[in-house]
C-alpha cells in the first residue's frame, strides 16, 4: 500500500452517523495499519471534535467499536471517535517468542521501543500522538484543535501518559481500569524491559516517561490546572491489586496536589460490560471540554 493512501475496509450506518474502518501504510510503524472512526451526523455539516480511544491487551481497533455502545452518545454530543490498533501488525513484525498475550502483537503499550528488534516497528506513541492524528485531520471532517483521549487498561495507561505529556494537544483525558504504574506491575515491567531495555538507574530513566504515577509526581502547576482527568475503576476487577495500582495513583495525586476524579464502581470487573455501562458519562465528560 502506498504511503498516505486510505483503503476503506468497513462501513456501517449508526445513529445517523457512519462507523468506518480503514487500512493505511504507517511510515512510523513500518507496516500496514487498520483504524476505525465514527463520524457523527454533525460531521456532514461542519468539522467536529474528536475523541481518541486506546484499547487494551489483545484488542484491535474493533473491540471498542463493537462492544462499548459509544456511537449513540457520540452522535448525541457531536463527537468523532478514532480507534487505532493496539500494536503494529504483519508477518514481518516481531512478536513475543512464546506468543504471550501481554507482549508483542496486540500489546504495544503505547511506547516508542528502543530495544532490538522492537524499535523497527513498535513506535505506538508516535503513531497515536503524531502520525494518525495528522492523517485523520487531513482526510476527515474533524477539528484537530479539539481533541481528547480515553482508553481501557493498557489503553488507559496510554491515554493518561500521552495526555499528561501533551497537555496542549488534548482538552481532557479519561480512563477505565488503567494500568496506573507500569513500573510497579508485572505487565508493565515485562513490556518496558522488553521494549526499552533494562531500567536506567540514573536521571535518564526512560521508563518514567511511560508511567502515570511518575508523571504526576513531576507535573507542573500549569498541567494540574489545565488537564481534566476522569478515571473509573471496578472494585471487582481481578487485576486491581496486582496490575493496576489505582490507589497508588490516588495517593500520589493527593501528595502532588493534582486534582483527579477517580471513582471506584462497586461490583464491576475489567470487562467491556463495565465500559458500556459508563461510556456515556465519559463522552459527556469530554464533551464539556471539547465544545
Amino acid at each position: 500500500m502506498a504511503d498516505g493512501t486510505l483503503e476503506k475496509i468497513g462501513f456501517n450506518l449508526s445513529f445517523g452517523g457512519s462507523q468506518l474502518r480503514y487500512r493505511h501504510r504507517s511510515e512510523v510503524l513500518d507496516c500496514d495499519m487498520n483504524f476505525s472512526i465514527y463520524l457523527p451526523p454533525q460531521a456532514n455539516v461542519a468539522p467536529v471534535p474528536v475523541l481518541y480511544w486506546l484499547s487494551g491487551l489483545t484488542c484491535t481497533d474493533e473491540n471498542f467499536v463493537n462492544k462499548a455502545g459509544a456511537q449513540r452518545y457520540a452522535a448525541e454530543n457531536g463527537i468523532a471517535i478514532v480507534c487505532p490498533d493496539t500494536s503494529p501488525r504483519g508477518e514481518a513484525v516481531a512478536d513475543d517468542s512464546e506468543g504471550a498475550y501481554d507482549f508483542g502483537l496486540g500489546a504495544g503499550f503505547y511506547v516508542n521501543a528502543t530495544a532490538t528488534p522492537w524499535a523497527q516497528n513498535y513506535r505506538m506513541y508516535d503513531y497515536v500522538v503524531d502520525e494518525l492524528p495528522a492523517l485523520v485531520n487531513s482526510m476527515f471532517p474533524v477539528d484537530g484543535d479539539k481533541m481528547s483521549i480515553s482508553g481501557h487498561s493498557m489503553g488507559g495507561h496510554g491515554a493518561l501518559t500521552i495526555a499528561l505529556k501533551n497537555s496542549t494537544r488534548y482538552q481532557s483525558v479519561s480512563a477505565f481500569a488503567p494500568i496506573c504504574s507500569p513500573i510497579n506491575c508485572l505487565w508493565g515491567q515485562k513490556a518496558l524491559s522488553g521494549y526499552l531495555g533494562s531500567r536506567p538507574t540514573d536521571e535518564s530513566d526512560s521508563w518514567s516517561q511511560y508511567d502515570t504515577v511518575e508523571l504526576v509526581k513531576s507535573a507542573d502547576s500549569e498541567l494540574k490546572v489545565s488537564m481534566p482527568v476522569l478515571i473509573d475503576q471496578g472494585e471487582a476487577d481481578n487485576f486491581l491489586v496486582e496490575q493496576l495500582n489505582t490507589q497508588l495513583l490516588i495517593d500520589t495525586a493527593k501528595q502532588a496536589n493534582f486534582p483527579m476524579q477517580v471513582r471506584f464502581q462497586p461490583g464491576y470487573d475489567h470487562s467491556y460490560f463495565f465500559i458500556a455501562t459508563l461510556i456515556e458519562e465519559h463522552i459527556v465528560f469530554h464533551a464539556k471540554f471539547l465544545q
